[in-house]
C-alpha cells in the first residue's frame, strides 16, 4: 500500500511538472504552426531568474512566505519580456515560412540563449531550497510527503483550467481558435493575427518560465538543464497530439506514471518509460491520442 501511495502521489507530482512545461510548447504549435525548440531555454531562463531573485530576497531577511509571491511575480515578468522580445526581435520576420525552417531558426534560438544563460550567470550551480522546505511535510498513507510537491499538483491544475477559460470565454482566446482554424479568413474578418501571435507566443514563454520557476527550488539550477526539458516536453506533446491543450494534460499523465512506476518497479528502465509509452502511442496514433484533424487548402 506504501508503494502504491509513493507511485500515485509521485505520477501526479511528474505529470504537473511536465504538464507546465509542455502546455505551452503545444499551445505554440497549435496557434503559429511553430515547433519552439526555445521552449527549453525558456525554462532554464526561469529557473536562474528564480534563484537570483530569491538569492537576493533571502539575503534581504524578508519574511519566507512571501517568496512565493516573488516567484509568481519573476516568472510572469520574465516570461512576457522573454517571449515578446523573441516573437518581435526574430520570429515576426518569418510568418508563413517552412516549418522546418522555424524548428531550424527556434533551435538557433536556443544554442544562442543557452550560452547567453552561461555568460549571464556563469557555470556554477545556484541553490535556492528554502520554498521547497517551508511548508515541510505531511504524511499521506504513512508516507511523508512534501506540501511544495503538492502545491505544484494544484497549481497545475490551476493554471490548466485558466488556459481553458481563456481559449473558451474569452474575447482573446475566440479570436486566436478563429486564427487556428484558418489566419487568413480571420485577418480579413478583422482580427488582428499579429497580436494574437504575439499573445500566443508570450502565454506559452510564460509557462515554460514558471516551470523553470517552481522546479528552481526543488534542484541545482546549472547550465544545460533546457536541453533535457525540451526533449522531454517534447515527448509528452507528441503523446497527447502536437496543438491539443487536453492532449499535453493526458500525455503528461500518462509519462508522468510511466516514469512513477518505473522509478518504483523497475528503476533500471526509468530513463527509457517515457520514450516507450510514446513509441506505442504513435504505434497505433501516430499523430498522438488528440490530434486535431486538419483541412487541405486547395
Amino acid at each position: 500500500m506504501l508503494k502504491f501511495t509513493a507511485i500515485m502521489l509521485d505520477g501526479m507530482n511528474y505529470a504537473a511538472w511536465l504538464f507546465l512545461v509542455a502546455v505551452g510548447l503545444t499551445l505554440i504549435y497549435g496557434v503559429m504552426r511553430i515547433l519552439n525548440i526555445a521552449h527549453g531555454a525558456f525554462y532554464a531562463i526561469g529557473a536562474y531568474v528564480c534563484a537570483s531573485a530569491l538569492g537576493v530576497f533571502y539575503a534581504a531577511g524578508l519574511p519566507g512566505v512571501l517568496a512565493f509571491a516573488v516567484m509568481g511575480v519573476v516568472a510572469l515578468v520574465a516570461g512576457v519580456i522573454v517571449g515578446l522580445a523573441v516573437e518581435r526581435g526574430v520570429l515576426r520576420f518569418l510568418y508563413g515560412r517552412d516549418e522546418v525552417l522555424m524548428v531550424l531558426v527556434t533551435y538557433a534560438l536556443f544554442l544562442i540563449l543557452e550560452d547567453a544563460v552561461k555568460l549571464a550567470w556563469g557555470v556554477e550551480s545556484y541553490f535556492v531550497y528554502q520554498p521547497y522546505a517551508h511548508f515541510g511535510f505531511i504524511e499521506i498513507n504513512g508516507l511523508p510527503y512534501q506540501v511544495y510537491d503538492l502545491m505544484m499538483i494544484g497549481l497545475a491544475i490551476v493554471l490548466g483550467i485558466a488556459l481553458w477559460f481563456w481559449l473558451e470565454r474569452s474575447r482573446m482566446g475566440r479570436m486566436t481558435t478563429a486564427v487556428v482554424a484558418d489566419r487568413e479568413i480571420s485577418a480579413a474578418m478583422g482580427i488582428n493575427v499579429t497580436r494574437v501571435f504575439a499573445t500566443t507566443f508570450a502565454i506559452g514563454t510564460v509557462f515554460a518560465v514558471i516551470g523553470g520557476v517552481v522546479t528552481a527550488p526543488k534542484i541545482a539550477v546549472t547550465p544545460g538543464i533546457g536541453a533535457e526539458v525540451i526533449i522531454l516536453a517534447f515527448a509528452v506533446v507528441v503523446i497527447g497530439g502536437l496543438g491539443s491543450i487536453p492532449g499535453a494534460a493526458i500525455g503528461a499523465l500518462f509519462a508522468g506514471y510511466a516514469r512513477a512506476m518505473s522509478v518504483h518497479l523497475a528503476p533500471a528502465y526509468e530513463l527509457f518509460a517515457i520514450y516507450a509509452v510514446m513509441a506505442v502511442v504513435l504505434a497505433i496514433r501516430p499523430h498522438g491520442l488528440f490530434a486535431r484533424a486538419s483541412g487541405r487548402k486547395i
